[in-house]
């Protein structure tokens, strides 16, 4: 059934409302209690609506915000996007909902990749003396996730066409080897280095910075962008890959280049925040059940909820057990893998075995 223009604006107006409000909400909260008024204030300062303030508390609060709260909880709103709009874009080409990012291998090249980096990392002198050094592991961790997709996609084709069945198993089997070599580095590793591998594969956002933000933001940008162009081609895929082919989509190339795409928007993510699973597999699936069809308003959804999803974890995450701060890996597992079950659970009962879209 489609969705009147009316019921289309309010579900986007609630989305943009909630992203708001957990943007300042978010912001408040941490070891130093932020009022609104307080953040009103310092954001009037930096607009220049405002001056400073000589209280010296003013001004270490000033810093906690822009320098700590606000480039972590932008970072979590679009590292979010970036991961709910991969997911998108894989369950609409494979036209399955339990298909997520996760599943092909991308997470867990980009922890290899990473674990490269925490073990092999303190014999290269340079990594440690020069400036390049700050940017190994990211770079690391995205050859890892490129690598690994790349292997799986090419394993997983057959007689020039990939199937979900095909890569899938392919998916399975470069996680299982991609895993098996991480699980090895942290086996030969020393301590400090194999709590680091530990930590990086259960994902935080602690190190957020600016740079951080800028570099993810203009990759999600340029992603959503792109998506936004493939839309009417994966709507046209719903019907079927002989009948999208009959409306004019060139389905191979279109497979191609939205599995480029994923692999960019969920290796920027991973390399900078380390692994987060099930974003992708919850956020399009939730859409749904708000009866979201067409791809357009999936991907614009989905890039909002994502980010409201992502922020709300990362407060709990880094506020259920203060001063500690949870894995929010761990936190979207518990989220995400009771949903997971229920899809399969829920889809069996109606007897679909694959190929499913709704």
């Amino acid at each position: 059934m489609r969705l009147s223009a009316g019921r289309v604006r309010l579900y986007f107006g609630i989305l943009l409302a909630a992203l708001l409000v957990s943007i300042v909400g978010s912001a408040r909260l941490g070891a130093v209690v932020l009022t609104y008024a307080e953040i009103g204030s310092y954001l009037a300062q930096s607009l220049g609506f405002s001056a400073a303030s000589a209280d010296p508390t003013a001004a270490l609060h000033e810093g906690v915000f822009f320098q700590i709260r606000l480039p972590r909880v932008l970072l979590c709103a679009v590292v979010g996007a970036a991961l709910a709009v991969s997911g998108t874009l894989m369950q609409a080409l494979f036209r399955n909902p339990i298909v997520e990012p996760g599943l092909i291998g991308t997470s867990a090249g980009a922890a290899l990749g990473a674990a490269c980096v925490f073990v092999l990392g303190a014999s290269l002198s340079w990594v440690n003396t020069t400036f390049l050094g700050a940017f190994v592991l990211p770079a690391a961790a995205f050859v890892g996730a490129l690598l690994a997709t790349g292997l799986v996609y090419r394993l997983s084709r057959v007689q020039g066409r990939v199937t979900v069945a095909s890569m899938l198993l392919a998916g399975i089997a470069v996680n299982a080897l991609a895993a098996g070599g991480t699980g090895f580095l942290a086996y030969i590793a020393r301590d400090p280095q194999a709590r680091s591998i530990t930590f990086w594969n259960l994902g935080s956002f602690s190190s957020a910075d600016w740079p951080s933000f800028y570099l993810v933001l203009a990759v999600t940008v340029v992603g959503v962008g792109l998506a936004l162009r493939f839309a009417k081609a994966l709507n046209a895929l719903q019907l079927g890959e002989n009948e999208a082919q009959y409306l004019g989509v060139n389905t191979r190339q279109l497979q191609t280049r939205i599995l480029l795409l994923n692999t960019l928007l969920v290796a920027v993510a991973t390399s900078t925040v380390g692994v987060i699973g099930f974003v992708g597999l919850v956020v399009p699936h939730l859409l749904r059940l708000l009866r979201l069809a067409d791809n357009r308003l999936l991907l614009l959804g989905s890039s909002l909820l994502g980010a409201v999803l992502m922020i709300l974890s990362d407060t709990v995450a880094r506020t259920i057990i203060a001063p500690a701060e949870l894995p929010i890996g761990v936190l979207t597992a518990f989220i995400g893998a009771p949903v997971f079950l229920w899809m399969l659970s829920h889809y069996r009962q109606l007897n679909q075995r694959g190929g499913f879209y709704a």
